[in-house]
């Protein structure tokens, strides 16, 4: 490697929005991230499915197609 064409490679901590801290290496003095994989859902198995504004039923209503018929009782 040439002397002097480098930056320098330092230990560095980095901070996650969830509180989670660890330290690593890097060209930066400091890095915060807002998601990580102590939290991150694919990570942790929480996923959580969100339905916003009932766009499922919405969806349902609009796709069920034709309703059936009421029978007619004799």
């Amino acid at each position: 490697m040439k002397a002097g064409i480098h930056p320098d490679y330092a230990v560095v901590n980095v901070h996650c929005a969830c509180g989670a801290t660890w330290t690593t290496r890097s060209t930066k003095k400091e890095m915060r991230l807002e998601i990580c994989s102590a939290c991150h859902p694919f990570f942790t198995g929480k996923q959580r499915l969100l339905d916003v504004a009932g766009r499922a039923e919405r969806f349902n209503r609009k796709y069920a197609g034709p309703k059936k018929a009421a029978v007619a009782k004799a």
